[in-house]
């Protein structure tokens, strides 16, 4: 009888959500991310408030008080800890919680994670779960792990590691799994981009243009690469780092036409140019940089705004990401994104290079 009048934990967190202080202690001394946004805890001896999954030193338990957000603490006196910044999970449970499903994820890559796992770590259904995460990011947690392991995977190979090292590293399975996944996201098979990419040729020139030096790269399928820089060394290395094993050609003649097309569009003068592009990107990105193309000459979108036309409205940072990732100036045109207050943001090729693009796109409209 006593024994069916005991609920488990994470029966009682569901019939109460408000974690008890013991639990919240619980999860202070486990660095639990599971409750990050759901209260913040502040230190006496140092008058310090952190949130729960805080890497620093764990405090005594005499120390320590409990707040259910960072105005309570500020209210009591602490200040925020500079290296958790816990002010940060604040005003938006959902976002708090997905940045912590996906700092759990990047720290178990070698384990199998599934969303029935995912759902029991952080005390959510797995329709919840699956539907919070995407609604934030954008995407499913399960591709958000593909391109997690992906990244893991190609960091190894460009390490020098063998194929299967990187692979059981990244946590895959299988070589099968590996080669499945890596055969179009790569563009060649692991083993083939460990040894240097004999067979992936990548041409490139650099000319002058009114923003500065600009790269053009690109395969035999398309534009891989638009960079801007203050010198060539600046942009080779760029391209090094881009496509590290690459055979990397400079081929003035071959990208002439592009470079006039990209030359004029700079001048104003070709407001829809025709640029074959050959990038590899996630579902996300792809659907975030074709939204971008959209925009018109002249006009810029809001951040937010973007999101919306995409169909993922709380998905604001994950566009900035997309943005800044863009690899590809002027034909995939992230320069015309801004902040919702009208600032202009940032840029991969620097703040003043938009500032400028936006001016000349202004004056050619007019």
């Amino acid at each position: 009888m006593a024994a069916h009048a005991i609920l488990s934990e994470e029966q009682a967190m569901k019939r109460n959500p408000e974690p008890t202080n013991d639990r919240r202690w619980q999860s202070v001394l486990d660095r639990d991310p599971a409750l990050d946004g759901a209260f913040v805890f502040g230190v006496k001896s140092t008058g310090i408030f952190c949130r729960p999954s805080c890497p620093a030193k764990r405090p005594r338990r005499e120390n320590v008080s409990f707040f259910d957000n960072a105005v309570q603490a500020e209210q009591a006196g602490y200040r925020a800890c500079l290296r958790c910044r816990p002010k940060a999970d604040d005003g938006d449970p959902q976002s708090a919680l997905v940045r912590a499903i996906c700092r759990f994820i990047e720290q178990h890559l070698d384990d199998r994670l599934t969303l029935p796992r995912l759902a029991h770590e952080f005390h959510r259904s797995p329709f919840h779960l699956q539907r919070t995460f995407k609604s934030v990011l954008g995407v499913s947690p399960k591709a958000y792990i593909d391109a997690c392991r992906l990244r893991q995977v190609k960091q190894n190979l460009q390490a020098g590691h063998n194929v299967t090292t990187a692979l059981y590293a990244a946590g895959y399975s299988s070589s099968s799994r590996l080669y499945e996944r890596t055969a179009t996201q790569l563009g060649m098979t692991p083993e083939k981009y460990r040894r240097g990419a004999v067979a992936a040729i990548v041409r490139f020139t650099i000319a002058k243009s009114p923003i500065g030096r600009m790269l053009i790269a690109a395969t035999d399928k398309g534009i891989c690469a638009i960079q801007f820089a203050n010198s060539e060394q600046e942009l080779l290395q760029g391209l090094m780092r881009e496509f590290p094993f690459a055979t990397r050609r400079r081929d003035d003649q071959a990208l002439e036409q592009w470079r006039v097309s990209l030359a004029r569009l700079l001048q104003g003068r070709n407001p829809n140019p025709s640029l074959p592009i050959d990038i590899q990107a996630t579902a996300f990105q792809r659907r975030v940089w074709e939204a971008l193309q959209e925009i018109p000459r002249g006009e810029t979108r809001s951040y937010s705004a973007v999101a919306k036309t995409i169909g993922m409205p709380k998905a604001v940072r994950a566009v900035a990401r997309a943005c800044a990732t863009n690899p590809i100036a002027l034909a995939i045109p992230c320069h015309r994104v801004i902040r919702q207050d009208g600032d202009l943001g940032g840029y991969r090729w620097g703040i003043g290079r938009k500032q400028q693009l936006l001016a000349i796109e202004k004056v050619a409209g007019a």
